[in-house]
């Protein structure tokens, strides 16, 4: 039986056949161009995303200037989604939050009426709860948008037009800042003052090759919202303001208040930009319960409608000083905002810009709009006159015109053969009242005609000079000095500058630890305690089921921990804050960031000046001062470079020789001063090798002679050491009768 096959159905051209990895490779570029243009990054000469330039648009239309009466917000988000932006209300909505925030926009974009949000981090009202209209600095930004001051295009659907760029009466993408993560790029642009801005501009205009040291003489530096102390340096500033990229280093600013009787308290009163109120306090309560600030007594948070942290010092005899340093680096009370001013340029190119080329493109694009605001209202004033000259031919023959309007047919056809009107002249004429044919208005229309053609020959020699296009840029940018200058509240200061002092809270902070010698073990399986005093008899300590002593290190509790593992990495620890031995202690892993292949080769307490002799299997090492290996950062700190073979020893420099000792099981023997000091890196070669690695190394004076120590714990003499001296980097010589057969110079399981 013959089955009927049914052939395919049409495709319809909607299949394509081609490999995946172009597919994807075009698709995903295109995702991460849309998301460049569209989403993350401002545009320099309004600084303003796609969503922000919708919302603002919108409310025009909806006509919400200052002046007029809120709306509900939901109504805003909801015609910009259905007409502008075809994305999630949430999204818009959270938008149009943060441009009417105070703490988060330097210059409010939007004035709102209801919960919006505060610094402590609290979510807006939904967006049916509350209202809003423009500030007038929307307004600013808005001006002219009705004169073809920028070019509009079709929006998602085609239905309707949207404004490419708002004209921007002032620097926004500066003054208010924009942060966002596009595909592979992102940009991180911090607030500045309004007034500082244009006088920047003001000078460009002035000195076109003016350099961003000169700008600084009038931006001096971010203004936040938050206010706070920047105490980034200048040198740091201005290179940060030339490049485009740095970061600028911001802490909040604190008063002493006396308490009475010897007793004082530390009051914040603003803290850094971008940083949840809530969040610092618990951040401080969390140092205090973990004792990691042990100048800090307590924290209360009584802010009202102004910022009010208080921070009680722990004893009186602290200084202010010293107790706010350590909190600095302890919390976010100093913070590092950075600076990346990628941006979109005129032509939508993502790009990175200094202040000066960002200010430029700015004043750049006020002159265009103010050229085509120009020839708009030239325009007009042409189409007026046009109409004016029709006007005027009635008057001088008033009789005739009536003449025809009554008893001609086709009066408007008549009224263009007489007098050589144009269709428009003609229809105005017609459209005429008679009470508009008094002897005033013949005046006040001969008046109007001259007005405007005066103000026509202004707007033609206006067009045809670039330096009077220039001037009225500076103009323009002086009359909006005015608006947000810092004689008003919006534009006044509130970021200030300050040199960091040069406290040494570390030291003070140690002083407060009380000292005490404790003994410091750690497992092979990495298990880390601190045992209160000196321990007599290692035998007498526990460990978990298969579990055995690693590293015992006498120490007291002022001191730092060096741990040094096979992959080149130093890690520190506070030998205070190590758990006590009343358990089997916690794993070191989870105090420090210690992959599970990476092996611990030395654990020693930190004293400073002190230097160390490091060397890889590879047989290659250097001389260490002992104070580069310090460092508080979970990953530790990169000090040796080494191959996949590792670390193989860290020594105290305890002599002025050096032995070294191969896999091959030959000894090679010179003076330590061959040997280079150096803070990081690979080293020089110590021992060559046809064939395997660096065993052992150990370090003696000629003095005393040289030896090693046998598995009983024994130290042997070797008399005729001087015989395997040699050049660093030699093959040397096969070890002597008598040395281990583990080719080391000590037994590894001593501790």
């Amino acid at each position: 039986m013959n089955e009927r096959v049914t052939p395919p159905p049409e495709d319809g051209g909607r299949i394509l056949d081609e490999p995946l990895s172009e597919a994807l490779s075009r698709r995903y570029l295109a995702y991460a161009l849309s998301t460049i243009t569209q989403r993350a990054l401002p545009d320099v000469r309004d600084g303003l995303k796609p969503v922000h330039r919708r919302l603002l648009y919108t409310m025009r239309l909806l006509r919400l200037e200052p002046e007029n009466a809120t709306k509900k917000s939901a109504r805003v988000v909801g015609d910009t989604m259905g007409r502008y932006h075809p994305h999630g209300d949430a999204s818009i909505y959270d938008a149009l939050v943060r441009l009417a925030q105070d703490f988060a926009q330097r210059y409010q974009l939007i004035e709102g009426q209801g919960n919006f949000g505060n610094i402590d981090g609290d979510n807006a009202a939904a967006m049916r709860y509350t209202e809003c209209r423009m500030t007038p600095a929307a307004q600013l930004l808005l001006d002219g948008i009705d004169e073809d001051a920028v070019d509009f295009r079709p929006t998602y659907d085609g239905t309707d037009v949207e404004p490419v760029v708002l004209p921007a009466g002032f620097p926004n993408l500066l003054a208010n800042g924009s942060s966002g993560i596009a595909v592979g790029m992102a940009t991180s642009i911090p607030p500045h003052n309004a007034a500082e801005l244009i006088d920047a501009c003001l000078l460009i205009l002035e000195r076109p090759d003016v350099t961003a040291a000169d700008l600084m003489a009038h931006v001096q530096g971010p203004d936040f919202p938050t206010g706070g102390v920047i105490v980034e340096p200048r040198a740091s500033l201005l290179e940060t303001y030339e490049t485009g990229r740095g970061g600028v280093r911001t802490r909040a600013r604190w008063t002493r208040e006396d308490g009475g009787r010897g007793t004082w308290r530390i009051v914040v009163t603003e803290i850094p930009y971008q940083v949840k109120k809530a969040d610092l306090v618990e951040q401080l309560a969390g140092l205090i319960e973990n004792k990691k600030a042990p100048l800090l007594g307590d924290v209360r948070d009584e802010s009202a409608e102004d910022i009010r942290l208080v921070l009680e010092p722990r004893a009186r005899n602290v200084e202010p000083e010293v107790l706010m340093e350590s909190l600095f680096k302890l919390s976010d009370l100093e913070t590092r905002f950075p600076v990346n001013i990628n941006v979109l340029d005129a032509r939508g190119s993502p790009v990175v810009m200094g202040l000066k080329a960002a200010l430029r493109a700015f004043v750049d694009h006020r002159r265009e709009v103010l050229v085509r605001r120009a020839r708009f209202r030239l325009g007009k004033i042409e189409a007026r006159l046009h109409i004016l000259d029709g006007l005027l031919i009635v008057y001088l023959n008033l009789d005739e015109v009536i003449r025809i309007v009554r008893y001609e047919e086709d009066p408007k056809g008549k009224l263009i053969e007489t007098f050589e009107l144009s269709d428009i002249q003609a229809d105005a004429v017609l459209n005429t009242r008679l009470r508009q044919l008094a002897r005033l208005e013949e005046m006040e229309l001969r008046r109007e005609h001259a007005e405007l053609s005066e103000e026509r020959e202004g707007i033609v020699t206006l067009l045809g000079s670039d330096r009077l296009q220039w001037k009225r840029v500076g103009v323009g940018l002086r009359d909006v000095r005015k608006v947000l200058g810092p004689q008003t509240d919006v534009g006044r200061r509130r970021s200030t500058f300050a040199e960091a002092p040069s406290v040494d809270a570390t030291a003070a902070m140690e002083s407060f630890v009380t000292r005490e010698p404790i003994t410091i073990i750690l497992s092979e399986r990495g298990w880390i305690r601190a045992a209160r005093g000196k321990v007599e008899d290692p035998s007498t300590l526990s460990f978990k089921e298969g579990d055995k002593l690693g590293f015992l290190v006498p120490a007291e509790t002022t001191d730092k921990l060096l741990i040094f593992a096979s992959d080149g990495r130093f890690f520190t620890l506070t030998c205070d804050k190590l758990p006590s031995a009343r358990g089997h202690g916690e794993p070191l892993r989870l105090m420090i960031e210690l992959e599970d292949r990476v092996d611990v080769l030395a654990v020693f307490t930190h004293k400073p000046g002190r230097k160390r002799v490091l060397a890889s299997r590879a047989g290659y090492g250097f001389i260490l001062p002992e104070d580069e290996a310090v460092s508080f950062r979970k990953a530790g700190k990169q000090v040796l470079n080494v191959d996949t073979a590792g670390a193989a020893v860290c020594l105290d420099v305890d002599g002025d020789h050096l032995a070294v000792v191969g896999d091959n099981g030959k000894i090679l023997l010179f003076p330590l001063s061959e040997l280079p000091e150096m803070p990081r890196g690979k080293g020089v070669k110590l021992q060559s090798y046809r064939e395997g690695g660096l065993r052992d190394a150990a370090l003696f004076n000629a003095d005393t002679g040289a030896g090693w120590i046998d598995a009983a714990g024994r130290l042997r003499t070797w008399p005729e050491w001087r015989q395997w001296l040699g050049k660093r980097a030699s093959a040397g010589r096969l070890a002597p009768r008598g040395f281990p057969a583990s080719k080391q110079f000590r037994p590894r399981t001593t501790p």
